[in-house]
């Protein structure tokens, strides 16, 4: 059965954001993952996590003015410094929670542009270098281009050949099965085909992106999947509820009670 990690971002939501910590582990989460920490100090998140004996999963960088409409620094022109310094950022949160693993959003960009495609080169490799010295793997996550209109990395296929060319030990991709099944499709033969270069794996269901069961989906033969290929890492539950996240987790206890 996968690991799976709670998004405190996208659930919980029926509590303030450092109360879902204890919320998570009381529904039977040994992990969780959310967007941004930034609001909070390295301490308070830390302590939660250590008061409730979660991993963290994963967490983004610092996107840039995220009410802007800004999402992610690394393909945008004349970011660097800003750049830089969220890496900085988000050293202390690593430093301070144990955390392995870090989003890197790429932003809203024109892929078409030689200048935003040599950006982002650039930067993911500065980045993997540089949480590569503190034993910390990047993702690149493609995202759909509905929910986020104008996103650089909106490709599996550019993704996987960019994770190919650099050929970088740290740098992996973050498999969303929700963004991939509304870009492409054909999820399950995608899985078995990227799974050398995946290091984590989100879920949703799809188009509405509520608790993973039902809908275009078939959510057990792909949690089967992800076993038969050996899958190792987390699986983040970044869904928003239907109606109430504890109300929704009944596809989590038949997930548990068919892995007995």
């Amino acid at each position: 059965m996968p690991r799976f990690a709670a998004n405190l971002t996208m659930m919980f939501n029926e509590w303030p954001f450092l109360e879902r910590f204890g919320a998570a582990a009381a529904a039977g989460f040994k992990a969780v993952e959310f967007l941004f920490p930034y609001d909070y100090s390295t301490k308070a998140i830390a302590r939660r996590l250590l008061d409730h004996e979660l991993t963290l999963a994963l967490f983004n960088l610092p996107p840039g003015d995220w009410t802007a409409g800004e999402r992610g620094l690394a393909a945008l022109t004349g970011r660097e410094e800003e750049f830089r310094s969220g890496i900085d950022r988000a050293l202390d949160y690593v430093a301070a929670t144990g955390a392995k693993q870090i989003h890197l959003m790429a932003g809203i960009a024109d892929r078409s542009s030689a200048q935003a495609q040599a950006n982002y080169r650039r930067r993911v490799a500065m980045a993997t270098e540089r949480f590569g010295r503190e034993g910390v793997t990047v993702m690149l996550e493609p995202i759909n281009g509905r929910d986020m209109p104008g996103y650089f990395l909106n490709d599996f296929g550019f993704a996987a050949r960019l994770l190919e060319e650099l050929a970088l030990p740290n740098l992996k991709l973050q498999f969303d099965i929700y963004h991939r099944q509304i870009m492409h499709g054909d999820v399950s033969v995608a899985l078995r085909s990227l799974m050398p270069i995946i290091g984590h794996v989100q879920v949703a269901s799809v188009p509405s992106r509520n608790e993973p069961a039902g809908e275009e989906l078939n959510y057990p033969f792909l949690f089967k999947t992800l076993d038969a290929l050996g899958y190792a890492g987390f699986v983040g539950c970044e869904y928003i509820p239907r109606a109430g996240t504890l109300e929704g987790l009944g596809w989590l206890a038949s997930v548990t009670a068919g892995a007995r």
